[in-house]
């Protein structure tokens, strides 16, 4: 890979340089000329600058012959080419089409005059009226239509004036000559004509082809832009499996990294690719892939889920090649997107779950606290108790649900409260352990004491619970195999981690865990997880995953172990730790 220059704009699609668009790229300006008229410009400037030299030599050379030259001839021909000299260098164009400024004097006109001095000198025997075509081509190629006809005219009156000067009477080549003046004149008017129609012609030409490839030039850079910024993947491949470009989303999915891969990159440089490959050579024998879904396996990374669509361009060039655009698209962002919708669903499910959940509930205990009022025996008041505190429970959870479904965020009526982790934590894992006789398979250690933390006891409860039925879910039936633990990060958050040995989770499980309506098993409803996340973000913490390690029984074991980082709750004294010498 041959290194590209720092300075050197990066390579965009089919190998340009940078999107055009720049002012370097436009056409250039000088003044309000265009290009094409500068070097118009410059060539006649410079003709006039031959021409004048051509002249001086010739008197040159005749002087040397022995010819009689009048002594002002040599300085007149010098003065001529100091000013086309002076005229090249010093004047600047001001564009075609106008018809009169001060750029035409020391130009045509001081063309005319010094071609009419030099014809008017019959004795050198020099016939000087063709270099008259010189002065009116340049108000035609440089001027309007009327300074072109104009300095036609002008050139005309000047020979019709030179022959009736030299005019004779008694002779007939004086008539001759003055015929000849006049069709000159008129040949000169014609050429003026014919000339400005054609410079009016191609000047509109450039300007039509000028705003044609501005407007290219802007059309591929917003392609470019557009290309570049697109969250799917675009491909243009060559029948070869020469990948010509790869905009970065494209080089994303690849796993193409741009630092190391080239530019220009063969789909056969990676094994990974070999799928695409496959789908490539069916769009260019058979027809475009309307939608395929491929995996690329990759070396390094997690694997991608992609969905492909192909199309074939028409041949290009005279060699008939055609190219395959592949179209990649990641299955993970549809799968976001379908996810969106059922949250959107789950929040118009929401009003229903409202009016047909909290009615029977508000029903229910109702009806509980009349049996209540009439229940005797320990057993009833028991069964009634039970009775209350499960229809408080469940209308707490409908609450929640509602509130992650309408995304709500930190309501206003939420009630924070400074809970001491170590004591609530105990009370609800005795709790649960005895309503799911788990026995030794739990182990509850607990490092924070007198830490208190800002959360609503429900909303913790809701949480810990959600965990240790995840846990006991998956665990084996080995003493010791869900272990909850708390300690206290230093100058940090206070941690509960809830530990299990079970197996470990695929990456495509893990990457969506904490998603609504997502789970592994057809029986979960897929919001346990999800609840759990937003009540942590409502109260200022956060959950998290991951694979790690604990010791049971003398051994080393591998489990999945979820961690709730807790806000400290604000205290009106510190405590001062001589070991650590800071303020805890």
């Amino acid at each position: 890979m041959r290194p590209r220059r720092a300075d050197s704009p990066p390579p965009t699609w089919f190998g340009a340089s940078h999107p055009p668009g720049a002012p370097e790229a436009l056409p250039s300006r000088i003044g309000s000329a265009s290009y094409g008229f500068t070097r118009l410009w410059a060539t006649l400037m410079s003709a006039r600058v031959l021409l004048a030299l051509a002249i001086l030599g010739l008197h040159f050379s005749l002087q040397l012959m022995g010819r009689t030259l009048p002594s002002w001839l040599m300085g007149w021909c010098v003065a001529y080419l100091v000013l086309t000299v002076a005229t090249r260098v010093g004047l600047q164009p001001r564009g075609p089409g106008r018809k009169f400024d001060t750029v035409w004097l020391p130009t045509v006109g001081a063309d005319l005059v010094f071609f009419a001095v030099l014809q008017s000198q019959t004795s050198l025997g020099i016939n000087y009226i063709p270099l008259l075509a010189l002065p009116v081509l340049m108000a035609a190629i440089l001027g309007s239509r009327i300074l072109a006809l104009a300095t036609g005219a002008l050139t005309a009156l000047l020979l019709l004036g030179h022959a009736a000067w030299t005019f004779n009477t008694s002779t007939w080549d004086s008539s001759t000559e003055l015929a000849q003046a006049g069709l000159t004149g008129a040949g000169m008017l014609i050429l003026a004509w014919l000339t400005n129609q054609l410079s009016s012609r191609l000047a509109r030409e450039e300007a039509l082809a000028n705003r044609s490839r501005i407007e290219a030039q802007v059309q591929s850079l917003v392609n470019n832009m557009v290309i570049e910024v697109l969250p799917d993947g675009v491909l243009v491949i060559e029948p070869t499996h020469l990948v010509r470009a790869a905009n970065p989303a494209a080089r994303l999915l690849l796993g193409s990294d741009h630092e190391v891969t080239p530019h220009l990159f063969s789909l056969d440089d990676n094994p990974a690719w070999a799928q695409l490959i496959h789908l490539a050579q069916l769009t260019f024998v058979d027809a475009p892939v309307d939608a395929a879904e491929v995996t690329l396996h990759h070396e390094d990374r997690m694997p991608s889920r992609l969905q492909v669509r192909t199309q074939r361009t028409p041949p290009i060039g005279d060699s008939g090649v055609s190219l395959c655009v592949m179209f990649l698209q990641d299955l993970r962002e549809a799968e976001a997107r379908l996810r969106t919708e059922k949250l959107a669903s789950m929040g118009r499910m929401s009003a229903a779950v409202a009016h047909e959940i909290r009615n029977p509930l508000a029903a229910i205990s109702q009806a509980n606290a009349l049996l209540e009022e009439d229940a005797d025996s320990p057993l009833q008041r028991k069964l009634t108790e039970m009775v209350r505190q499960n229809a408080e429970r469940l209308q707490h959870i409908v609450e929640d649900v509602l509130d992650v479904a309408r995304v709500q965020g930190q309501g206003s009526d939420l009630q924070l409260q400074s809970l001491e982790l170590d004591e609530e934590t105990h009370a609800f894992c005795d709790e649960w352990a005895l309503q799911h006789a788990v026995g030794h398979r739990l182990r509850v250690e607990l490092k924070a004491e007198q830490l208190f933390v800002q959360f609503a006891r429900e909303h913790l409860r809701r949480i810990l619970v959600n965990l240790l039925d995840n846990a006991a879910r998956y665990a084996s039936r080995h003493e010791d195999a869900i272990q909850v633990t708390t300690h206290a990060v230093r100058h940090g958050p206070v941690v509960l981690a809830v530990w299990s040995d079970g197996a470990a989770l695929e990456p495509g499980v893990r990457r969506h865990l904490f998603e609504p309506f997502f789970s592994s098993e057809s029986r979960s409803s897929g919001l346990g997880l999800f609840i759990c996340r937003e009540l942590c973000e409502r109260h200022g913490a956060t959950i998290s995953y991951e694979r790690g390690t604990r010791e049971r029984g003398g051994s080393i074991v591998e489990g999945n172990e979820f961690f709730v980082s807790f806000r400290r709750a604000h205290s009106g004294y510190s405590t001062f730790n001589l070991e650590d010498g800071v303020l805890s």
